[in-house]
C-alpha cells in the first residue's frame, strides 16, 4: 500500500515493506529521518537508532510529536502513510529542478478526464483514508464513518472558505451604514444617557449577530439537504440507493 511513495524515494524493499513487522517498521523509521525528513540532528537520533532498547515506542512518540504528526503511534498505517508523504515533500523541495520538467508518465484522454474522479475511487484503501483524516485534522472537519462524506466536507469547505476568491472577500473590510440611535426604542431606562445609549449599539450588535447566525443555520440545513438528497452509489454493482 506504500509502494508508490517507498518508491519515490528509492527505498531498497518497496514492494515488501510491512510495516506490522516490528524490526522492519523500527529499521524503516531511522532510515526515513536519516535520509529523508532529517528533523533531528545527528547526535540527536540515538533514541530512535537504538531499536532493542524497551523505551523506543516512547522515544518514537516524542518523534511523531516533533515532527507535528497529527497521528498517535498506534495508528501505524496512517503515521508511515503521513510521514512518507512528509519525506516526499522534502526530497522534492531538496532536487526542484530535477523534477519540475518530469512529465506524466502517461497522459490522459479526453474521454478519461469527463469520467467522474469518484468512480474508481477505493474508499477502503487505506492510503485514502490516511490522507482524509489527515486533511480533517488539519482543517478542523468532525470526523465521519463514511470517508467519502468526509470528503465531501473537505471540498464543500475548500470551495467556501480556501479558494482565493473566498479568501479575497473574506479580507475585505465591511463597511456599515450610518445609525440614528434615537430611532431605536431600547425599551428599559438605566438613568444615564450615556449607559442607553451604550445599551442600545449592544442590541443592534447582538441582532446582528443573531442574522448571521441564521444565516449559517441556513447555509448548513441545505448543505445536509444536499448530502441526504444524494444517494449513495455503489459502482461497482451498478446499483443507485442505501
Amino acid at each position: 500500500m506504500f509502494r508508490r511513495k517507498l518508491t519515490a524515494l528509492d527505498y531498497h524493499n518497496p514492494s515488501g515493506f510491512d510495516c506490522k513487522d516490528e524490526t522492519e517498521f523500527k529499521n524503516f523509521i531511522v532510515w526515513l529521518e536519516d535520509q529523508k525528513i532529517r528533523h533531528y540532528k545527528i547526535e540527536e537520533r540515538g533514541n530512535l537508532r537504538n531499536i532493542p532498547s524497551s523505551d523506543w515506542p516512547k522515544h518514537f512518540e516524542k518523534y511523531l510529536q516533533d515532527v507535528n504528526c497529527p497521528f498517535s503511534a498506534q495508528e501505524r498505517q496512517e503515521t508511515v502513510d503521513w510521514l512518507l508523504g512528509l519525506a516526499v515533500r522534502f526530497e522534492y523541495g531538496d532536487n526542484v529542478e530535477k523534477y519540475r520538467n518530469c512529465k506524466p508518465a502517461t497522459e490522459a484522454s479526453d474521454d478519461q478526464k469527463s469520467v467522474d474522479p469518484l468512480i474508481n475511487l477505493d474508499s477502503n484503501n487505506p492510503d485514502f483514508k490516511a490522507g482524509v483524516l489527515a486533511l480533517a485534522n488539519l482543517l478542523k472537519i468532525q470526523r465521519h464513518e463514511d470517508y467519502l462524506v468526509m470528503l465531501k466536507a473537505i471540498r464543500i469547505l475548500i470551495q467556501e472558505r480556501l479558494t482565493p476568491d473566498a479568501i479575497a472577500k473574506a479580507s475585505q473590510s465591511k463597511e456599515g451604514l450610518p445609525v440614528a440611535l434615537d430611532k431605536h426604542i431600547l425599551g428599559f431606562d438605566t438613568g444615564d444617557a450615556t449607559l442607553n445609549e451604550a445599551a442600545r449599539v449592544l442590541r443592534l450588535l447582538h441582532i446582528e449577530e443573531l442574522r448571521e447566525l441564521q444565516t449559517n443555520i441556513n447555509e448548513a440545513i441545505v448543505a445536509v439537504q444536499a448530502i441526504i438528497a444524494d444517494p449513495k452509489t455503489d459502482h461497482r454493482l451498478g446499483k443507485v440507493g442505501r
